[in-house]
């Protein structure tokens, strides 16, 4: 049975209603509309999604003035919430809202795809831009009009027929709800970063994210907001504001279980399984935005049969591939995000490939997975967790610790590691616990610690809500990491209740763990050829914020071989 929510109490309406007041007035944050990119011929197009709404959809088309609008082309899609002609967000660009959004036009000049035979699409989601109708957060609407955009794209006149999405974000996963959905004409997607589970996104196990309020309320105004003052009135009028969903929006997603209606129809863990549609995915193992819960799960559901997946798993935040820092994407003396040069490249192999037919050259070839370690190494890898991978059990300490903010922690060191192992993929952590009331929390962090050093560097965490009262059996599996710990090292581990990363309700009960384990995932072959790349910005910050632990009990921790 489908679990109503509560409707939500007379001071969060008014901390919404406050949140939306302030984030209208935030100044811009994120790409603008512009002129129509250099060297391109522009148009505006609206059509019918189909739905029984009526919803029209809104697209900005872009073509190299080198070719006529007769020249059928594969076309390069972007179906977002973030391509509205006055701003990406909810910043505001009313006196130069003159032409397309130019989210992508970094993408557009480090690859020339224009030039190179490619149209480039924007098509703005249900509700955004110059779209009619309302968002639904990923829901059933927003796939509906991926599917619309991918074969109303394939259709066109100037279109060759093959469509391949691309995107960031949110505007990632528009495009795994294209492989969900299957549209006639999609043959290829690049999503980087992207939300693969709306409730993974907002929860983990049932213990919110900050943004489990905030960004409901975020994507309502972004919905609300207008075009610029030189759009025409057909822009104004078809993307006026249809505010009937917010509320029920912001209401439905206040579901902390991931076993209702509202939240299956946005895991595409499970509605994309089984795709053979190529994907070229990235997943930033440090990402604090769309973490990288659920990534490994999608990763492995879809079809892998045919060969043709890439993927980029590294040290990196919430970025895109070829992002700088120090400076814009075109910028070669900035530094990578990615600690890798060639994104850019290897994304237009990709598309060559399945958009016009054309395969890469010895020298252009692809790997298969680019996996970076905690060391800066990139390494190819056929599959995630590698087949070599091994799951290693050991026993954690048992007790008791307070649900609350500053309650004590459980903690079991290992030996100092008597030579390198490393850690590839997710870690599971199973628990006997005993509670005297409902909703108390649990929290497991693993930690590499430099012996004797006292502070460690965080390697995985996860969390969970524990809904029951009395004597319950929990399992549930951490954040996925690759990460060597060096000869002399120890992993310890911390049980406790609340951390900073969640925004957790306390109980104030005690919570008794009668029986622990944690399965930690290691390979067992070494690794010796690495590609080309190195450290991130992202990774040298992670690794100079470290935690006080506790090394006082050794536990001998199940381990492989000398590698």
């Amino acid at each position: 049975m489908t679990s109503v929510p509560r409707p939500l109490a007379p001071r969060l309406l008014m901390l919404l209603a406050a949140l939306v007041l302030a984030v209208t007035l935030l100044p811009a944050v994120s790409a603008s509309a512009a002129a129509p990119y250099d060297g391109a011929n522009y148009r505006e197009e609206y059509f019918e999604m189909g739905d029984q709404l009526g919803t029209r959809l809104h697209a900005d088309v872009l073509r190299s003035k080198k070719f006529s609008w007769s020249v059928r082309q594969p076309v390069v899609l972007v179906v977002s919430p973030y391509t509205n002609h006055n701003g990406s967000t909810t910043d505001l660009d009313l006196q130069g809202g003159n032409g397309p959004n130019n989210r992508f036009y970094d993408f557009l000049g480090l690859t020339d795809a224009l030039d190179e035979g490619y149209t480039f699409v924007q098509v703005d989601l249900p509700g955004n831009g110059g779209s009619s109708g309302c968002n639904d957060w990923g829901g059933p609407v927003e796939q509906g009009a991926v599917k619309a955009a991918v074969e109303w794209a394939h259709r066109q006149p100037w279109s060759n027929g093959n469509v391949g999405m691309i995107g960031k974000s949110y505007d990632g996963w528009t495009g795994l709800m294209g492989m969900a959905q299957d549209p006639i004409g999609l043959e290829a997607v690049v999503s980087m970063e992207p939300v693969f589970s709306g409730y993974r996104y907002l929860y983990n196990n049932g213990v919110r994210f900050v943004n489990s309020v905030t960004t409901n309320a975020l994507f309502q105004v972004i919905d609300a907001k207008p075009g610029a003052l030189n759009d025409d009135a057909e822009y104004h009028v078809t993307g006026a504001p249809q505010a009937y969903c917010y509320g029920l929006n912001i209401g439905l997603q206040q579901q902390d279980s991931e076993d209702v209606a509202f939240w299956a129809g946005r895991d595409l863990v499970r509605q994309a399984a089984g795709s053979d549609i190529p994907l070229f995915l990235t997943q930033g193992f440090l990402e604090t935005n769309t973490k990288v819960d659920a990534a490994v799960s999608f990763w492995n559901a879809i079809d892998h049969s045919h060969g043709e997946n890439r993927a980029w798993f590294g040290q990196f935040d919430h970025v895109r591939g070829w992002d700088r820092v120090g400076g814009n994407a075109l910028n070669l003396e900035a530094r990578s995000e990615t600690g890798r040069e060639d994104f850019a490249e290897q994304v237009m192999v990709f598309l060559d490939e399945h958009l016009k037919g054309i395969e890469p050259q010895k020298d252009e070839e692809i790997e298969t997975m680019a996996i970076q370690d905690n060391l800066g190494r990139y390494r190819e890898e056929q599959a995630y967790p590698p087949a070599d991978m091994q799951l290693f059990t050991t026993p954690l300490t048992t007790g008791s610790y307070a649900d609350s903010l500053t309650g004590s922690s459980l903690w079991t060191s290992s030996q100092p590691m008597p030579h390198d192992v490393w850690l590839a993929g997710e870690p599971t952590v199973s628990f006997e616990v005993t509670t005297t009331a409902p909703r108390a929390n649990i929290v497991a962090n693993v930690y590499d610690v430099e012996d004797g050093a006292g502070r460690g560097t965080l390697i995985h965490r996860g969390t969970m809500l524990l809904r029951r009262t009395g004597t319950q059996q929990v399992t549930f599996p951490l954040y996925a990491q690759d990460w060597v710990v060096q000869e002399g090292h120890r992993i310890v581990v911390q049980v406790k209740a609340t951390d900073s990363f969640w925004v957790h309700a306390p109980t104030g009960q005690t919570v008794t763990v009668s029986d622990a384990e944690i399965a930690l995932p290691f390979l067992t072959e070494d690794r010796k050829d690495f590609l080309e790349g190195g450290s991130t910005p992202r990774l040298e910050n992670h690794l100079g914020r470290t935690t006080a632990v506790q090394t006082g009990t050794q536990t001998d921790f199940a381990i492989p071989g000398e590698l």
